[in-house]
């Protein structure tokens, strides 16, 4: 047999890398790796670098883990406490992300309801529910669904704020970051604190705008969307939406379950499936031979975009595009979620991340009635965060330290 030259096998690598799509993880799942030696010489990743990395993310939430895939191998999986493959917790704020695919998919399926496309101003019965018309403010007219993909729309978020880029403090900010936020009540009575484009402030009702959209357009929740034309095709093990909350003030039925899929997070999803996702985006959006989200709507997720010129929050993802974060490429982004977990997509290095964390809270199967099919061994039940300045921006130092791992 002919042996390659390193730039050769580089070369194969690469193009594998390219072609490649994992089975769903009942047909065999990722392709791995886990010596050592192999993972640097075909992923370029040094280990050691990675169980740093690990060592560091067990300080910022009492259960998780971390997952790196690169060139489409599995190089690194590990957790802790609850932490697990088959584990489903709620991901909080991270299903903000997959309510931005949903609705770039609704995009290309129903272009001829968006003749403006993101420019379309979706505030009124057209995309909405029409006993919230008239409005409450004539302002929301102008609101855009790049606008609310983005936050930019005005819609009172939480603090901080910025405008033109300066980061300021307003009076009367809204606690806007719990489950009541994605009621279709609260985000369409939402008051503005600027017209629409003149300012970004994160608000989680604003990312239920689109939910709401994607439910209207299309005749079904977008859960069952996302089931139909994502995360089947993507291969998905279990996962759902943390639906049941007894405690939440409207929004639900007699049971305790919310209405509608809510659009600004809460989705619970299998560990190597968050992969799967990443891995769609940085494929911008072509899964095997199938162009599921339109690759121009993928790209505009990386970078800044004209509906958000005040902070580096493209449509529900943050971006690198100036570099605040040294030693990480600019084509970097990424999505928090409350409780430690952060979902990354590197282009240039051909590598996606998932920080998996979670509060006892969030591994509840109360909250998602889905089964859980492992046994929790007990560990880190009694952990309790460490100092604020160690941890410090956990969601970007766990960045770096797993790019500072890349060896070529």
């Amino acid at each position: 047999m002919k042996l390659l030259t390193p730039l050769t096998a580089l070369f194969v690598t690469a193009c594998f890398a390219a072609d490649y799509f994992p089975p769903p993880d009942v047909k065999g799942g990722w392709r791995t790796l886990t010596e050592p030696a192999k993972i640097e010489k075909l992923a370029g990743i040094d280990v050691k670098k990675l169980d740093e990395a690990f060592d560091y993310v067990q300080q910022t939430s009492q259960h998780g883990g971390l997952l790196v895939v690169r060139h489409g191998y599995l190089v690194y999986e590990r957790y802790f406490g609850r932490g697990h493959r088959e584990a489903l917790p709620e991901l909080a704020s991270c299903g903000k992300a997959f309510t931005t695919v949903a609705t770039g998919i609704m995009l290309k399926e129903m272009a001829d309801k968006f003749s403006n496309g993101l420019d379309e101003k979706i505030f009124t019965p057209k995309f909405l529910p029409a006993k919230y018309f008239p409005l409450d403010d004539p302002r929301k007219a102008e609101i855009s669904l790049g606008q609310v993909l983005s936050m930019s729309g005005g819609i009172r978020g939480t603090n901080p704020v910025y405008v033109n880029g300066v980061r300021s403090t307003w009076e009367k900010p809204t606690d806007d970051n719990g489950p009541y936020s994605t009621t279709d009540d609260f985000a369409m009575k939402q008051s503005l604190w600027c017209a629409p484009g003149e300012c970004y402030s994160y608000t989680t009702s604003s990312s239920h705008i689109p939910a709401m959209i994607v439910r209207q357009i299309t005749g079904m929740e977008m859960e069952a969307y996302m089931r139909k034309r994502l995360t089947g095709p993507l291969g998905f093990g279990t996962w759902g939406y943390a639906m049941y909350r007894p405690k939440l003030k409207g929004g639900i039925d007699e049971n305790g379950r919310m209405f509608h899929t809510p659009g600004g997070g809460s989705n619970a999803v299998r560990s190597t499936d968050v992969l799967r996702f990443a891995y769609l985006m940085l494929h911008e959006g072509k899964w095997g031979k199938q162009q599921i989200v339109p690759a121009d709507f993928v790209k505009m997720c990386g970078r800044m975009v004209k509906y958000n010129p005040h902070y580096n929050h493209s449509f529900n993802f943050n971006v690198n595009e100036k570099g605040q974060y040294a030693s990480v490429p600019k084509d970097a982004f990424w999505k928090g979620g409350s409780g430690g977990y952060a979902i990354y997509v590197v282009p240039s290095l051909d590598m996606v991340i998932y920080k998996m964390g979670g509060t006892e809270g969030q591994y509840d199967p109360a909250l998602t009635r889905l089964p859980v099919k492992y046994t929790y061994d007990g560990s880190r039940k009694d952990w309790k965060a460490g100092d604020p300045k160690v941890i410090g921006d956990s969601t970007g130092k766990t960045l770096q330290m797993v790019v500072a791992s890349v060896r070529n």
